[in-house]
């Protein structure tokens, strides 16, 4: 397959580069410790287009498809994590399910200040005894003449706390498994919807991850997505997509572990001679490329196919759950290269490996994207 990049895609890439380095990566280990949200970077992000990457022109998008924003995550990752799952959850969950399943009304008056940057987006499907099993959930939403509803919890809410418009799933007909989940807008500040204590991460501390609590929360019936019961039709289409951005952002981090990992060892001096000049680290810098760029390799196809209309089911799920371990052993080896320096914050490698511990849980744990390959090659 032929990834020669058009001079769009590569002017994409290199303002992603060089924004990520001017404006996340001064305070991106600040940020870190302190878990703060980088409101100031994100509203630049808004300014540039890259909180409305796949939305249409027509909606206040940028229209610039699937493979410019896959490569637009990968640079944000390379420099902070945090930031490129901001970038994500917006545009590959919430922008999606609007542009996607939304009808016109909703996505005239939601879409736009997404894809702008105005309001951020967020996806709400886990529950506290419902992860990868996501059917088993408990968030029941009553029809009421023209409302719903709804009552329950959401959990592991990426943009849980800084999220204006929230794509929530619930039971709307109990005891009907997956066929009696549906979709919902919901906007923050509803009566009867609050978020949870922001939870304190290992990783990807600079992006915020909370509970959403629903008690008798008012949804407009005009705020159901498509049809009733369609709502786990559209969460599971809506992730293959999302992991497909996760895929980027595990790639990002596995090539600034690779990235500084060549820097550190060409400086690095033992007996007389930089480290890189040692069998032992020449061959973790060999392995670390090699595996990054097949998993770059994986993460572009599936972009590519995505971007064509078509299923990615299989292809999402190889990109992700391939990526996702090459960033773990890529930042594991990265900290190893590095010794006793890559165990503290000031050299940034010891915060790659915390940031790409998620990437192997989130959309999706990597043994369900084993189990999701395996239904799709036995079908």
């Amino acid at each position: 397959m032929d990834f020669e990049f058009t001079e769009d895609q590569r002017m994409v890439k290199q303002s992603a580069r060089e924004f990520a380095r001017a404006e996340l990566a001064p305070d991106a280990m600040e940020r870190d410790e302190e878990a703060r949200f980088p409101w100031e970077a994100v509203k630049k992000m808004g300014d540039l287009g890259f909180l409305g990457m796949v939305t249409p022109e027509e909606f206040g998008g940028a229209e610039m498809g699937v493979m410019n924003y896959i490569l637009a995550l990968e640079e944000i990752a390379r420099v902070d994590a945090s930031a490129c799952v901001i970038m994500s959850v917006t545009n590959s969950l919430c922008q999606y399910v609007l542009n996607r399943y939304g009808n016109d009304e909703q996505k005239r008056k939601y879409l736009p200040p997404l894809a702008r940057g105005e309001n951020l987006g967020a996806f709400a499907l886990s529950e506290p005894q419902s992860g990868s099993d996501a059917a088993s959930m408990r968030a029941f939403a009553e029809k009421q003449d023209d409302r719903y509803i709804l009552n329950g919890t959401k959990n592991w809410v990426t943009n849980g706390k800084n999220a204006d418009i929230y794509i929530v799933f619930a039971l709307t007909e109990k005891d009907a498994g997956s066929h009696g989940i549906s979709g919902f807008i919901v906007e923050s500040g509803w009566d009867g919807f609050t978020t949870g204590t922001k939870e304190d991460k290992l990783g990807i501390r600079s992006s915020d991850t909370c509970e959403l609590v629903f008690e008798e929360c008012e949804i407009p019936a005009e705020n159901l997505l498509w049809e009733e019961g369609k709502g786990f039709r559209i969460a599971m289409d809506t992730l293959d997509g999302g992991r497909i951005g996760i895929a980027a952002q595990a790639l990002g981090i596995a090539q600034a572990a690779l990235d500084k990992s060549l820097e550190y060892s060409k400086e690095r001096e033992q007996f007389g001679e930089p480290i890189s000049g040692f069998q032992a680290i020449q061959f973790k810098l060999a392995q670390m490329a090699t595996e990054t760029e097949a998993a770059r390799m994986l993460t572009y196809r599936s972009a590519l196919k995505r971007e064509r209309g078509e299923k990615t089911t299989k292809e999402s799920a190889m990109a992700k759950y391939y990526a996702s371990e090459v960033a773990m052993r890529a930042a594991n080896e990265a900290v190893q290269i590095h010794g006793g320096y890559g165990y503290i914050q000031e050299y940034e490698v010891e915060r790659l490996m915390r940031d790409a511990k998620i990437t192997q849980i989130y959309e999706g744990t990597n043994e369900i994207q084993r189990v999701v390959i395996a239904r799709e090659l036995l079908k």
